[in-house]
């Protein structure tokens, strides 16, 4: 499986122009078989979020895709918009998806829950909360450019704990996320993951992302 991260800032300087181009890469990741898209523009007001979100929603409804959408951390957006579920965050005082469910209950709605995990604690955690998936984070080392122009190297955790995490979380599959390429793709599944997630990588052409995923 594959699963895109947004980041609309990859795409130049000016506000319409991003929503304009990421709205035309949801279109080809709809088209390509992308199977979740998390909407993670951080930066966005709730208001802004949820008008981007709407009119993602729009083309993969038009498209007939399967592809998915969730929210990171605002179950609010997502049942505004009619999307498929949230994506939540691993940090400290983050909803857990038992809150998620109860929110989406008032709405008539089963929500997907996806969560981020650093850690085989944190994979364990979120199995035993109900996630729905999980995003295992970095499994490879990468540079991380800050706004400032400072970088920092973020280590790995490696394919051994990727593969660790994988057989602890059982049924809940697992998305190998950090430093992912289309070269190491492969490594990923072929030690237990069910898919590979990016931000970056999957803003390109998604044709060569698919020939590694069995489907």
């Amino acid at each position: 499986m594959l699963y895109a991260i947004t980041n609309r800032r990859l795409f130049g300087d000016g506000e319409p122009e991003r929503r304009a181009a990421l709205l035309q890469q949801t279109a080809i990741w709809a088209a390509n078989g992308v199977d979740f898209i998390q909407l993670r523009e951080k930066d966005m007001s709730a208001r802004e979020q949820v008008d981007l979100a709407c009119a993602m929603m729009a083309i993969l409804r038009q498209t007939h895709s399967r592809t998915r959408l969730l929210i990171n951390g605002r179950p609010d957006v997502a049942i505004a918009c009619g999307a498929d579920g949230v994506h939540l965050p691993s940090a400290a005082g983050e909803l857990r998806p038992g809150d998620v469910r109860n929110i989406f209950q008032f709405a008539g709605k089963q929500p997907y829950i996806g969560i981020s995990c650093h850690t085989l604690r944190d994979v364990k955690k979120a199995c035993e909360d109900g996630a729905d998936g999980i995003l295992f984070a970095p499994v490879f080392g990468k540079v991380i450019q800050h706004g400032d122009g400072r970088s920092e190297e973020l280590a790995g955790t490696g394919l051994a704990m990727l593969r660790e995490a994988c057989r602890l979380a059982g049924p809940v599959p697992v998305f190998a996320l950090g430093g992912v390429t289309e070269e190491n793709a492969a490594q990923c599944l072929r030690i237990g993951a069910a898919g590979v997630a990016a931000i970056r990588a999957m803003h390109q052409p998604a044709s060569r992302w698919l020939s590694l995923v069995p489907r």
